[in-house]
């Protein structure tokens, strides 16, 4: 009988985690099974935070809002009550890049809420 020689794919496996941990601390790049548990954990916090950076986002949206608005006299609150009044369908991620890049337009679209609310 001639001899067969073993283990190609699960070295291929294997090599395929450590390239993947590549960059990890201490053994979690150099030991298959450190690896593998580390990019388990890996995968567990990367599909968590994909659902809390649109959290973040959307906080920080509304901090620029509020911010911009209350240069000219109204708050958050009052303001998207004020467009939602005045039909603007803008969403606050629009909006906040609008107040950020083009401050003269956000001027505008605040004195339009404003008009409606009074």
């Amino acid at each position: 009988m001639t001899r067969i020689k073993r283990g190609v794919m699960a070295n291929k496996r294997r090599k395929k985690v450590i390239k993947k941990a590549k960059g990890y601390l201490n053994a979690r790049s150099k030991k298959y099974k450190a690896a593998k548990e580390a990019l388990m954990k890996a995968g567990v916090y990367s599909y968590r935070d994909r659902k809390v950076k649109k959290r973040t986002m959307r906080g920080l949206w509304l901090i620029r809002l509020n911010a911009g608005v209350r240069k000219y006299g109204l708050n958050y609150s009052k303001f998207i009550h004020a467009l939602k009044l005045s039909n603007v369908e803008l969403d606050r991620k629009v909006l906040s890049q609008i107040a950020v890049e083009n401050p003269k337009i956000f001027k505008n679209i605040v004195e339009k809420a404003k008009t409606e609310v009074k």
